[in-house]
């Protein structure tokens, strides 16, 4: 898939606002012909961004996308939490969890609360291997770096964590009432808002590496139900207007709310917090590991971020981190 940088980025950078622009002002604007100007747009438009060509006006964006800037992000994040924090932006970046597992894998010093972000991932990735579906400028590609003292073992409840969190900003910003789905989604009237993507790299004792990765849909185009297999929702649909700048500072200071809490007290006090918003709480459901199945009555999650199903009378709980969980029809 094409990247957007250099010229290219310039171009759409141009085209924020709202207003036409002719191409013969573009090339001007930035040193290149309009012939130049021409395969750009065209680009762009390749990429999924609706732009408007008008004989005699130009070009316009049928919507102001509101790109990511690192200088806003780091003013909003300090007023949350009297610290700038380490924030990467990226125009277009592969995954930005593959981005950190890279500098994690090649021995690179990474700082525990780095967090890169993207208007585009030309490979995203969910859980199991799944596509992650990350048009420009559509939702929010979101990875945190968190350096965990306590081994491997500790982290096991740290998605339960994380769903926590995005509850916590939604609400916060937005005063919306999501549900969440174990082990990893947040809902919206059973039609999927979010994921979060855990990936960890470390030993059974000693230091672990946690990549948090966060996607959120904002503003998904129209045809994104032709590469998606189930229901999904996003923010503009919910009627909510967004600034992705401020989501982010917001998402970060709670992420870091509840990874602290977690740090001291694991799930003892945040698992009933999560069974109050259980998405299928005294539904039927089938749970999937890969290689078998079961069915039962979604009670709810202990301590440990383990799922309780209630079989057959009796209560069994299920971990690990390839387990999932559909609603039965």
């Amino acid at each position: 898939m094409s990247q957007i940088k250099g010229t290219k980025l310039a171009v759409l950078q141009a085209l924020q606002g709202g207003e036409f622009i002719s191409g013969q002002h573009l090339g001007e604007q930035l040193g290149i012909s309009r012939a130049a100007v021409a395969k750009h747009i065209k680009s762009l438009c390749e990429l999924g961004l609706d732009i408007y060509k008008v004989n005699n006006k130009g070009y316009c964006l049928k919507q102001d996308i509101g790109l990511i800037a690192r200088s806003v992000v780091e003013n909003e994040y300090q007023k949350l939490s009297g610290q700038i924090g380490n924030f990467e932006t990226f125009a277009s970046i592969d995954s930005t969890n593959t981005e950190l597992m890279q500098r994690i894998a090649s021995k690179q010093a990474v700082t525990s609360g780095t967090v890169v972000v993207a208007e585009m991932q030309n490979a995203g990735r969910g859980r199991r291997g799944r596509v992650w579906q990350s048009p420009f400028g559509a939702n929010l590609y979101y990875s945190y770096y968190w350096l965990l003292d306590d081994g491997l073992q500790a982290a096991m409840g740290v998605s339960v964590a994380v769903g926590l969190a995005v509850f916590d900003c939604l609400h916060k910003l937005y005063g919306l009432q999501v549900s969440l789905k174990w082990p990893n989604d947040i809902l919206v009237n059973n039609q999927k808002l979010a994921g979060v993507l855990v990936e960890l790299d470390g030993q059974p004792e000693g230091p672990c590496h946690l990549v948090i990765g966060i996607g959120l849909n904002i503003a998904m185009p129209e045809n994104a139900s032709e590469h998606i297999d189930q229901a999904w929702i996003d923010l503009k649909r919910l009627g909510l207007q967004v600034d992705k700048n401020v989501l982010i500072a917001q998402l970060t200071y709670c992420l870091e709310q509840r990874l602290a809490q977690y740090q001291v007290s694991g799930l003892s006090d945040m698992y009933q917090e999560w069974n109050n918003v259980n998405a299928f709480a005294e539904r039927l459901v089938t749970l999937n590991t890969g290689q078998k199945t079961w069915q039962g009555i979604c009670v709810g999650i202990d301590k440990q971020g383990g799922l309780i199903l209630r079989q057959d009378g009796n209560e069994k709980t299920y971990y690990g981190g390839e387990i999932s969980v559909r609603k039965v029809m």
